[in-house]
């Protein structure tokens, strides 16, 4: 009875620590690249970051969720890491270019239906 206790503890601390699969992370390396390289500023909790910034956060993050088995899609990505603060719950946004201030939520879901779509990213 102990050793089934034992193995079925073992099994579950394994699917705890998993990892996403393999097309989600390199999705998600792929947006957290097209952050750092946009030159972009990005507005977080009332101050402005620069691109390096705002990739080192999102990518903090990512991996704080992923050890938690809570990424299982590119989605899940831009929805817990990328849409908002994760303390006061207040939008991320980004601002390229001299352009419209727009959410990342929206600017990382466009990217990311570009590259699905053009197929920069491949298997």
């Amino acid at each position: 009875m102990i050793k089934r206790v034992i193995v079925m503890l073992l099994a579950l601390l394994s699917v705890a620590h998993a990892e996403p699969p393999a097309a989600v992370q390199a999705e998600v390396n792929f947006l957290l690249g097209y952050v750092e390289g946009s030159g972009c500023a990005f507005y977080r909790n009332g101050t402005w970051h620069d691109s390096k910034e705002a990739q080192a956060h999102l990518r903090d993050k990512y991996q704080w969720l992923a050890a938690r088995n809570l990424i299982n899609t590119a989605e899940d990505f831009i929805e817990r890491a990328a849409k908002q603060s994760s303390f006061t719950g207040r939008a991320y946004k980004v601002k390229c270019n001299g352009g419209p201030t727009i959410t990342t939520n929206q600017w990382l879901r466009d990217e990311l239906t570009l590259m699905r779509t053009d197929g920069h990213l491949k298997n």
